[in-house]
């Protein structure tokens, strides 16, 4: 029986940390924990130690129950919503990992892909054939880590989204995968939402290795909780979640999501067939209904800027200070060509050196990646453009929309307005909206409206950025 006081966990697996958080039916937050991420780099290998990001989640979970003393019994379910192309390998009846989580920024399997057909993916699957995606990586730990070799070979494995792995050892049920992050290994087809025979055979990867396939709001077992244990009822991929932040989508907005990555997305009831350049998916599915999406992915966004801090030997906390300041300072920075993780779409260029055209400081520097994220959202929105109405306002979260030069940026730019959300963190109040079973009401908090304005300066600089990329990445 739905109550007003009901209370919902919600757990958000980000790349930069693991959250827990406290919605009430009314979509207000009470309270959260986090634990910083590690991710280690090793040029093209990114990864993080699984165990470890299992424990840290364990211990936010405990940490926030004991917080909400005996308020926790008002808990009623819990959600978790995690970066969608991770990938797990685990030992099936232990639950123990067997390699690390392979980051969706990890690319050492790229040479799988060359010379796959990538009209035939993108009918089966809505992605572009790409090292980010799952299946390479998968198929690269078959085929080169031994612990999971041998339990191949003893039918002791298990492999898929990092999803599934978190979401079994923390019920300590079956594995399930949910189809936001099952879209994402480019084994899944979108038309039976199953893995796709073909596609398995292709990647050497039986299905009978893959976790089950489910909707999005299932049974995927308890957690432990209090004296006793919650329902784990929603599983889902960040960006998906990201979508409800708001409360039910609008086909006429365009939602932003501003982390590690970048990703713009439209969402309708239907599914939208696009150019092969963009990405179709599955927002959400409860076993009756769905929600879909074109969607354009910018991997330098968030890792575009820890990459430039690196580079110049700076602290991220100097950075972050500092950057807010220089946009609005900065008038005229050199253009920087973003391969940051490789160009995603439309340009899909898997190696691409990161470097600055013309001259500038440090300042002009960082502004010029602030301006490359906003040129790669401005090139992906145009091709949407064809498929879609122009929408009427492009709707932005996550932590890199608190930068008001980026936003007013893209507003000019895109001449559409951009209206960001209070939550800037949005995957987790859209995942609490969702277990709260889509209420009609929600609460809808705007930080702030960005009218689009005449920009003639930064429509040159994109022109130039645009055709130095075009030219550079054979685009047509």
């Amino acid at each position: 029986m739905v109550s007003p006081s009901d209370l919902f966990l919600c757990l958000d697996q980000g790349g930069h940390a693991s959250r827990a958080v406290i919605f009430n039916r009314a979509g207000e937050k009470l309270t959260e924990r986090s634990c910083d991420t590690v991710t280690m780099v090793d040029g093209l290998r990114v990864e993080l130690e699984a165990e470890s990001l299992l424990t840290a989640m364990q211990e936010i979970i405990t940490d926030i129950c004991l917080q909400l003393g005996s308020e926790a019994s008002r808990v009623v379910a819990v959600g978790l919503a995690t970066q969608r192309s991770n990938i797990a390998c685990w030992h099936r009846q232990t639950g123990l990992p067997l390699a690390p989580i392979l980051s969706w920024q990890d690319r050492r399997a790229g040479e799988m892909l060359k010379g796959l057909d990538a009209a035939w993916i993108h009918t089966k699957t809505g992605l572009y054939p790409n090292a980010h995606y799952g299946a390479s990586k998968l198929a690269w730990c078959l085929w080169n880590l031994p612990d999971v070799m041998t339990a191949a070979q003893s039918d002791e494995l298990c492999l898929g989204p990092m999803a599934s792995f978190l979401s079994s050892r923390l019920t300590g049920h079956p594995a399930y995968a949910d189809p936001a992050n099952a879209s994402r290994t480019m084994l899944y087809n979108l038309q039976s939402q199953n893995w796709d025979e073909e596609l398995c055979h292709h990647f050497a990867i039986h299905k009978h290795l893959l976790p089950t396939c489910v909707p999005n709001r299932y049974d995927f077992g308890n957690l432990s909780w209090a004296e006793g244990s919650l329902p784990l009822r929603v599983v889902t991929g960040d960006l998906s979640a990201a979508a409800f932040v708001h409360g039910a989508p609008q086909a006429d907005v365009a939602y932003i999501t501003l982390g590690t990555g970048a990703f713009v997305q439209r969402i309708s009831q239907q599914r939208v067939e696009s150019d092969l350049r963009l990405l179709n998916g599955i927002v959400w599915h409860d076993g009756e209904q769905g929600l879909y999406s074109i969607e354009g992915t910018v991997n330098g966004a968030g890792s575009a800027l820890d990459w430039f801090a690196s580079e110049r030997e700076l602290e991220q906390g100097v950075l972050q200070q500092q950057l807010a300041l220089w946009c609005e300072e900065v008038n005229e920075p050199p253009l920087f060509t973003n391969g940051v993780s490789g160009f995603g779409s439309p340009f899909w260029q898997a190696d691409f050196r990161p470097r600055f055209i013309g001259e500038g400081n440090l300042a002009a520097q960082a502004v010029a990646v602030v301006e490359s994220i906003v040129f790669l959202l401005n090139e992906n929105l145009s091709l949407m453009h064809r498929y879609l109405p122009v929408p009427r306002q492009l709707l932005l979260s996550g932590g890199l929309a608190a930068l008001d030069g980026l936003c007013q940026r893209l507003a000019d730019l895109s001449g559409i307005d951009v209206v960001r959300s209070a939550e800037t963190e949005g995957t987790a109040k859209g995942l609490a909206y969702l277990l709260a079973d889509m209420p009609k009401e929600w609460p809808t908090a705007i930080d702030r409206h960005f009218a689009a304005n005449e920009n003639k300066v930064l429509q040159q600089r994109y022109q130039s950025w645009r055709k130095l990329i075009y030219a550079e990445t054979g685009y047509t």
